[in-house]
């Protein structure tokens, strides 16, 4: 298996490889050209010279005879001095001696090639590759100029000075300086090997501790956490802040997936018992004829409480598709939405003894939203504070405005929720203990529907709880 470590490490040592591959080659092939570029023009620089030496010799120093030790010794000296071998000629192109700075060479009756003659007789110069005619072992790279004897303003050719070089020479300092390439080359390059080693192990290590992690979670170990990451401001300290968040959401989805079994598990088991209870006692004569009818109409109540229990759950099936609907918000009147929910639930208000305190704008107030899932909005909390507010006492609905929103809220008088449960409220079947008794036909998916709703046109509600007084608040953007 190619594993992360395994394909960064091939990736990043392949890279470096072909780096120092590049560079090598082109490292070479500029030294190689280099050098020979420079030792060409050293041996140019010496031919002049030597020319040079010979024309005032000859003509001005020591009388002209070229054969002189005195001569011959100079000439020895600047071969030595440039690893070079140096032949000196007449002006025929026969060679009078020959030297490579450690001794001197004779060649009886050879002469120059007729075609470096030539050419230097035709451009003054010779810059070449040649083995004179045999004379030489191999083809070396020759520099040969004329010098002369000056006779006022007149030069009269005298012979030739020629330098030249063994390439082996060239090729050995060439090859020298690629060992040394080669071999810093390779030790940088292990060094490199090492280091990515390293680093991708240092890399690699984070997504093996989240690959173990998530194989806990997998096997239902919801606490397992990442440590160590909370100083590093890179994307694996990204990624593991990611993953703890996304271990915590989980976790609480987990919890609240429990308290959801448990609160459907209640709702269902005690209409389920009361109807199992009558109809056995029915069935048994434990329940006398004459009760009969009640008991009857008791089973009928919790048939339609669990009847209720379904449809809402089957509505939280159609919820999805409802506010998928809501796809283009239009202006409408929230004034009038209210008045109409408040209408609507007028007998319901009246028959717990209920006032309604509604401080609402005289004209019109312009909002943009859906109507219909605003009106659903407005009727579940208007409801919801209908079913719990104390006998007596006033549901109070106002509406402010403030920084282009229109603030909704809705208050009643009654028990005050504890701090714990405020943030539960919008949960799926999640009711307070408190309401359990008060509240027998609820399923705990009213404030769902309206956090659901809310949270689709892209707006939010707050509640809060002090004294026995509890206020919804939700917003709506001005028109």
């Amino acid at each position: 298996m190619k594993t992360t470590y395994r394909r960064q490490l091939a990736m990043m040592v392949g890279i470096i490889a072909l780096s120092f591959s590049i560079l090598g080659t082109a490292f070479m092939l500029l030294s190689y050209r280099y050098i020979i570029t420079e030792k060409r023009e050293a041996m140019q620089r010496n031919a002049q010279d030597i020319a040079d030496l010979a024309t005032d010799y000859v003509s001005n120093v020591w009388g002209g005879d070229i054969r002189s030790n005195a001569f011959v010794g100079a000439i020895a000296v600047v071969a030595k001095a440039s690893d070079s071998y140096v032949i000196v000629s007449d002006s025929a192109g026969g060679i009078i001696y020959a030297t490579d700075g450690y001794k001197a060479y004779t060649y009886e009756n050879a002469t120059l090639p007729a075609a470096m003659l030539e050419r230097l007789g035709a451009e003054g110069s010779f810059n070449g590759m040649s083995d004179l005619d045999g004379l030489y072992p191999e083809r070396r790279y020759v520099s040969a100029l004329p010098y002369h004897m000056e006779l006022g303003p007149a030069q009269v050719t005298q012979g030739y000075v020629l330098v030249s070089a063994d390439t082996s020479s060239i090729s050995e300092m060439w090859r020298s300086t690629v060992t040394i390439f080669f071999f810093t080359a390779v030790a940088v390059l292990l060094i490199a090997c090492v280091a990515s080693s390293l680093t991708s192990a240092y890399q690699t290590r984070p997504l093996n501790e989240m690959a173990e992690a998530a194989r806990k979670f997998a096997q239902g170990d919801f606490d397992v956490r990442l440590h160590g990451y909370e100083n590093r401001t890179d994307e694996i300290g990204t990624l593991a802040e990611a993953f703890n968040s996304m271990a915590g959401a989980i976790s609480q989805i987990e919890t609240r997936r429990s308290e959801f079994i448990a609160n459907v598990s209640h709702e269902l088991k005690t209409p389920m018992t009361t109807i199992s209870g009558f109809a056995e006692g029915i069935l048994d004569g434990t329940i006398p004829p004459e009760k009969e009818k009640e008991s009857l109409e008791i089973i009928v109540s919790e048939t339609r409480r669990l009847s209720r229990l379904v449809r809402r759950m089957l509505d939280l099936s159609r919820l999805r598709a409802l506010t998928e609907n809501i796809t283009a918000q239009t202006q409408f009147d929230l004034v009038e939405v209210i008045s109409q929910v408040l209408i609507s639930l007028e007998g319901k208000i009246t028959g717990r003894n209920l006032d309604v305190d509604a401080q609402l704008p005289e004209e019109a107030l312009m909002v943009w939203g859906d109507p219909d899932a605003v009106t659903q909005v407005c009727y579940n909390l208007v409801d919801n504070a209908a079913k719990f507010a104390a006998q007596g006492t006033a549901i109070t609905v106002c509406i402010t405005k403030k920084d282009g929103k229109a603030y909704t809220s809705i208050r009643n008088l009654g028990a005050t929720i504890p701090p714990d449960e405020l943030p539960l409220l919008f949960d799926r079947f999640h009711k307070a203990d408190y309401s359990r008794s008060m509240d027998k036909e609820g399923v705990g998916l009213g404030l769902y529907i309206v956090k659901t709703l809310l949270g689709n046109l892209k707006e939010n509600i707050t509640v809060t709880s002090e004294d026995g007084v509890t206020e919804f608040t939700f917003t709506l953007t001005l028109a």
